[in-house]
C-alpha cells in the first residue's frame, strides 16, 4: 500500500534526523495525552495525587503481583454508565435538574414571607435577612463533605442521605417555635441541600461523554438559576393568601419530599469506580477461591482521613493562593452570585415600596430573571457547540480560553442591566415594564458569566477542577450569604439609582477579566502547577505540521 503524497513529500524534504525528532516528539505527546485521558477516566475531576507526585506514584509496582483489577466487560459493557441508552441518560439528567431546582428554590422561597415572619417572632428586619444568609452559609461547608463522599461511597447514597435529611430540616422550619430554631434548621437544610449542586456536575460527567455533554450541562446549569427565581414567585402568592406564613415551608417540604422519593426510586449509581468496586465484591463473594485476588482500582486508593482532608480542604485553598486564574474567576463569580441574591431584597424596594406592587406582583417580576437565565443558557450552549466542533482537531483538549466567549458577552451586559435597572427603577413615573425588562438582561448576563467561567475552570484544571470548584463554591457562597444582609440598607440610603450604579461600576471593573484571560490565559496556565496545558503542547505540534506543509510548497 503506497503512502499519501503529503507523507512522501515530508520524507523527501525533511532530513532523517528531523523526522526522528518529530516522530519522537509526537510519540511522547501521544503518550502524554493517553496518560491524561486515563487519569481523567480513572479519577474524574478529583485526582488523588498531587501534580508533582503523580509520576512517582503511578510508576510504583503493585504490592501484590497476583492482584487482578476488575474492569468493564469490553467497550460495550451495558453496566458502564457511558453505554446507557440516551433515554435513560436524559431521564437521569432531567431528574438531576429537577432536584437542583428544588434545593435552590428552598434558598429563596422564604424571602416572600419576611414580613409575616417578622410579625410572628417579633424580630427586626436585619435579623430576618439571616433566613437567606444562613441557608447559603450551609452551602459553604456542605461541598467539603458531599464531594469526597460521592467519590468514596458513590453518587446515589450521598444524594439520598443528603436529600432525606434536607427534607426533614424543612419540616423543622415549618414547625419552628422561635427564630433561633428557624435559623438553625435553615443552616443545616442548606448544608445538606448543596449536595445535588456539588455532585450534579460529576454525575453528568459519569453518564455523558465530553463531546456530547453540552445540552445536558446547559439544562443542569439553567436549573441552578431557575430555582431561586421560582422561590419569590410562588412564595409571594402564598404570603398574600389566607394561609399562614408556615405554608411556604410546607410547600418546600412537599416539593422536597416528592423530589427525594423520585430520586430514591429512579436514580441509579453512576460513578464508574464504585460500580466496579461492587462488581469486584460480588465476584469475590460468588467464588472466594478463584476470585480472591480480584480487586477494584477504587479499593486501592488512599481514603485515609489525612489524605481526604488534604484533597477536600487543603488543596482547594492552596490552589486559591497560587492560581491567579482561580482567584480572579472566583472574585468575579462571587460578585455575580451576590448580585443574584441581592435581587431578592432589592426588588421589593424597587417595585413594592416605590411602585406599590403587592407581594405576588413583585414575585412575578422574577419571571424576567428566569427568562434571562434561560436565554443565557441557550447562548452559552451555542458557544459550547463551537468548541465541540474543533474538539477532534485538538484531540479532545481544545484551548480552555474558547470557553470564555459567554463571559466576554455577559460582562458588559451585566453593567448595562445594572444601570438600566437602577436609573429606570428609581423613578415611579417610568412604567414598571422598563425596569422589569432590565431583569431579563441581568438574568442573561448572570447565566452567561457563570456557565462560561465554570466551564473555563474545568478545561483549565481538568483532573483538579473539583478542588478549584470547592474553593470557588466556598468563597462564592460566603459572598452570596453576605449580600442580602446589606442590600436593603444600600438601596435605601444610596437610592435605587446610585446603589445599582455601584453594582454596575463593580461589574465594569471586573468585566475585563475574561478578555484578559482570553489573551493571556495560555501564558498564565503555562506556569501553573495544576493546569495540564495539553492544548499548548498540541498547538506546538499543529504549528510544526503547518510549517512542514509550507516548506513542501
Amino acid at each position: 500500500m503506497s503512502r499519501p503524497t503529503t507523507g512522501t513529500l515530508t520524507v523527501q524534504n525533511t532530513p532523517r534526523s528531523s523526522i526522528t525528532i518529530i516522530d519522537r516528539t509526537r510519540h511522547a505527546l501521544e503518550q502524554e495525552i493517553l496518560s491524561e485521558e486515563k487519569r481523567i477516566k480513572k479519577y474524574a475531576n478529583d485526582d488523588v495525587h498531587e501534580p508533582e507526585t503523580y509520576v512517582q506514584q503511578v510508576s510504583e509496582p503493585q504490592s501484590e503481583e497476583k492482584e487482578k483489577f476488575v474492569t468493564w466487560d469490553g467497550p460495550d459493557d451495558p453496566t458502564n454508565p457511558q453505554n446507557w441508552s440516551n433515554t435513560k441518560k436524559w431521564l437521569i439528567t432531567i431528574l438531576c435538574a429537577s432536584i437542583t431546582v428544588n434545593v435552590t428554590f428552598a434558598s429563596s422561597a422564604p424571602t416572600s414571607a419576611t414580613l409575616r415572619i417578622i410579625e410572628r417572632f417579633g424580630i427586626s428586619h436585619e435579623v430576618s435577612y439571616l433566613i437567606t444568609s444562613v441557608f447559603l452559609l450551609g452551602y459553604v461547608i456542605g461541598p467539603l463533605i458531599a464531594g469526597p463522599g460521592s467519590e468514596l461511597l458513590g453518587r446515589r447514597p450521598v444524594m439520598m442521605v443528603a436529600l432525606i435529611i434536607y427534607t426533614l430540616f424543612i419540616l423543622g422550619q415549618a414547625l419552628a417555635p422561635n427564630i433561633q430554631t428557624l435559623l438553625v434548621t435553615r443552616f443545616f437544610s442548606g448544608f445538606f441541600a448543596v449536595a445535588p449542586l456539588t455532585v450534579g456536575g460529576g454525575l453528568l460527567a459519569d453518564i455523558w461523554p465530553a463531546k456530547g455533554r453540552g445540552p445536558a450541562t446547559s439544562i443542569f446549569s439553567a436549573s441552578v438559576f431557575l430555582g431561586p427565581v421560582l422561590g419569590p414567585l410562588i412564595g409571594g402568592f402564598v404570603a398574600e393568601s389566607s394561609l399562614s406564613w408556615a405554608w411556604i415551608f410546607w410547600i418546600m417540604f412537599i416539593f422536597a419530599g416528592a423530589s427525594t422519593i423520585l430520586m430514591i426510586l429512579l436514580m441509579p449509581e453512576t460513578y464508574g469506580p464504585v460500580i466496579l468496586q461492587k462488581k469486584a465484591q460480588r465476584l469475590r463473594k460468588a467464588d472466594p477461591v478463584a476470585n480472591k485476588n480480584l480487586i477494584a482500582e477504587h479499593e486501592k486508593q488512599d481514603w485515609s482521613f489525612r489524605n481526604t482532608l488534604h484533597r477536600t480542604i487543603y488543596r482547594p485553598f492552596i490552589m486559591l493562593s497560587k492560581e491567579p486564574i482561580l482567584v480572579l474567576v472566583t472574585i468575579y463569580l462571587s460578585v455575580v452570585y451576590g448580585v443574584l441574591y441581592a435581587l431578592f431584597e432589592a426588588f421589593p424596594v424597587i417595585f413594592i415600596e416605590t411602585r406599590g406592587f403587592t407581594l405576588s406582583q413583585n414575585g412575578l417580576i422574577f419571571i424576567g430573571v428566569g427568562i434571562g437565565t434561560t436565554i443565557g443558557a441557550i447562548i452559552n450552549f451555542r458557544f459550547s457547540q463551537r468548541v465541540s466542533d474543533i474538539s477532534d482537531k485538538w484531540r479532545g483538549f481544545p484551548p480552555a480560553e474558547m470557553r470564555l466567549y459567554g463571559a466576554m458577552l455577559g460582562g458588559p451586559i451585566l453593567v448595562i442591566g445594572s444601570f438600566w435597572l437602577g436609573w429606570t427603577g428609581n423613578y415611579p413615573s417610568i412604567h414598571w415594564a422598563v425596569p422589569a425588562v432590565a431583569t431579563v438582561v441581568l438574568g442573561t448576563s448572570i447565566s452567561l458569566i457563570f456557565m462560561s467561567c465554570l466551564s473555563y475552570l474545568v478545561d483549565t484544571y481538568l483532573m483538579y477542577s473539583a478542588s478549584a470548584f470547592a474553593a470557588n463554591t466556598v468563597i462564592r457562597s460566603l459572598v452570596g450569604a453576605a449580600f442580602p444582609l446589606f442590600t436593603v440598607q444600600m438601596y435605601t440610603k444610596l437610592g435605587i439609582n446610585w446603589a445599582s450604579t455601584l453594582v454596575g461600576l463593580i461589574g465594569l471593573l471586573l468585566a475585563p477579566i475574561p478578555f484578559l484571560f482570553y489573551k493571556y490565559g495560555a501564558r498564565i496556565r503555562e506556569h501553573s502547577k495544576f493546569a495540564p496545558c495539553l492544548d499548548l503542547k498540541i498547538a506546538k505540534e499543529l504549528q510544526e505540521e503547518e510549517r512542514n506543509k509550507e516548506a513542501q510548497v
